[in-house]
């Protein structure tokens, strides 16, 4: 694949440009290096043509409708150097984080790119880490949990036109290999929309063969509904790829004991010990059956909106998945059995993908299993990568426990920021940024269970705060004004519609309108604020 670089000099402005080959998975690459310099040669003549301050402004204004969308206030900022801050942690420095999150997206993913890989544009290396791929069970979906929350949802374009590709990439070796219809995607993709499993045959299969990854990114799909409302985008593209990923996960189903279940079944990148050694494959992981729940509650409610029926969906509503399993201490196992863990500290969390980022299980609705997750997530520890805390932030706040979230947020950024607060697995990855920025918009705002909770885990350590323009399922925009560790008051803005709200113990039904904010104050009553 050929590539080209331009460099332009107007006197003391410098115009770059580079063009590459690729031209997406079902086209040949440009093998010829004089057509990538003529097309980035065109691109440095349109910028001069600009002139450097139109194009600045330009891309000034392009940004700021982006990022202006969202503010958060937790305080003045001490005039210290970011590494010193890190050092200790101060209250806006988690705002800080938080909006660099939602700028490195914008800077990463824009319509018409491809989806932000594990290092976004900020690769220095030819050879980048992991190749400059996707991995796709956690990673890519964790670079876009804050696109819908955070008010960038054009930024979650690029991820959702590339899993409809990978679903014809998908289709193709979910027949060749499984016999399958529908699709399948495994552990890692690429530009190309590799849907094949990884490690050449000869891979551990923690990593090499876990087919559950188009069930995963399907929830991106909905979730990109859910927050819209946009049925005609359900319909044309969302629907597709939705029925094919079930179609797969029917055909990928096995009767146990009568139950149905996968195998083979794998946690993602974890073991556990059979007299002593360490083994990747079993029955019935709970991540499997998690994803598979929480995609076939989707097609169902999809196929509702559309009003279609077919076999496919049919089969859907009629299969019954077991419950949890839940362990001697009371713990949510991440396997079928009770068996002990190779790597009770394991970074991964994938048993907790019911907590977050599901919703089959919730503090309020489903007490019992919300105690065994967190005895879960107690049990496997504090310590992380980047990524990995950034995930136990959010399950925190899921939890309801801000102070307990706080004290990760905190361990991320002394343990496992870099001074340019980029995060660190190590090496650099991007995906604990967004995670981290997706796990503070959830200690402030969560709408996953059909209601709106205000403030769900707010720490003791942000007392005074505002925060604007956050998005909640069903097209509404949340500001919150808050002090002394109390809602003070909320705006509400969104499509003509009644929303439920929660606070603390208390709930209410009110009637939000497009253009016009509803205000209500700490006791959810209206205010004339």
């Amino acid at each position: 694949m050929a590539w080209a670089a331009v460099v332009a000099v107007d006197g003391d402005t410098v115009y770059v440009a580079t063009e590459a080959g690729y031209r997406g998975p079902g086209a040949a690459p440009v093998e010829d290096p004089v057509e990538c310099s003529r097309l980035a040669l065109a691109q440095v003549e349109r910028a001069r043509e600009l002139g450097w301050a139109t194009f600045r402004d330009e891309a000034v204004q392009a940004h700021q409708t982006l990022f202006d969308r969202v503010s958060l206030q937790l305080g003045p900022a001490p005039d210290l150097p970011t590494g010193e801050r890190l050092a200790q942690p101060d209250r806006p420095l988690a705002a800080l984080l938080f909006q660099y999150g939602r700028y490195l997206l914008i800077t990463s993913s824009r319509p018409g790119t491809l989806p932000a890989n594990l290092q976004g544009i900020w690769n220095p290396h030819t050879d980048p880490p992991w190749r400059g791929n996707y991995t796709l069970n956690i990673n890519l979906q964790m670079n876009y949990w804050p696109a819908e929350v955070c008010a960038l949802t054009e930024c979650h374009e690029p991820l959702l036109e590339f899993v409809a590709r990978l679903a014809g990439s998908g289709a193709v070796t979910a027949k060749a290999l499984y016999g399958a219809s529908g699709w399948v995607a495994h552990h890692n993709s690429d530009p190309w929309c590799l849907s094949t499993p990884v490690g050449e045959g000869d891979g551990d299969p923690a990593w090499a063969n876990w087919p559950m990854a188009a069930a995963w990114l399907c929830q991106h799909l909905w979730e990109h509904y859910e927050f819209t409302g946009d049925v005609d985008w359900l319909r044309d593209h969302a629907w597709p790829v939705l029925r094919g990923a079930a179609e797969f996960c029917l055909h990928w189903l096995v009767s146990r004991d009568g139950v149905c279940t996968t195998a083979p079944s794998t946690s993602p990148e974890n073991h556990y010990l059979v007299d002593g050694t360490p083994v990747a494959v079993g029955v019935g992981s709970t991540m499997d059956l998690a994803l598979t729940s929480d995609l076939f509650a989707n097609v169902v409610v999809a196929a509702d909106v559309l009003g279609f029926r077919d076999d496919v969906v049919d089969a859907v509503r009629r299969v019954e998945l077991p419950a949890a399993p839940i362990g001697s201490h009371g713990q949510l196992l991440e396997w079928a059995d009770d068996v002990p863990d190779a790597e009770p500290g394991h970074r991964h969390l994938s048993h907790l993908f019911g907590l977050y980022p599901g919703r089959q299980i919730d503090r309020l609705r489903t007490p019992d299993l919300a105690e065994a997750a967190e005895r879960a997530l107690v049990a496997r520890g504090d310590a992380g990568t980047g990524w990995s805390l950034a995930w136990k932030v959010a399950l925190w706040a899921r939890l309801g426990d801000g102070d307990r979230a706080h004290a990760l947020l905190s361990m991320l950024l002394t343990d496992a920021t870099y001074p340019n607060l980029l995060c660190a697995h190590p090496p650099f990855q991007i995906d604990g940024n967004f995670g981290a920025t997706a796990a503070i918009a959830e200690m402030l705002l969560q709408s996953h269970t059909g209601e709106l909770r205000l403030l769900p885990a707010l720490p003791s350590a942000w007392p005074t705060g505002v925060v604007r323009g956050l998005r909640a399922r069903g097209g509404v925009e949340v500001d919150l004004w808050w002090d002394d560790g109390s809602l003070r008051a909320v705006a509400l803005r969104g499509a003509s519609k009644t929303v439920a709200l929660r606070y603390q113990d208390r709930t209410v039904e009110v009637t939000v309108q497009p253009d016009v904010a509803l205000m209500l104050d700490g006791r959810l009553t209206r205010s004339e604020r």
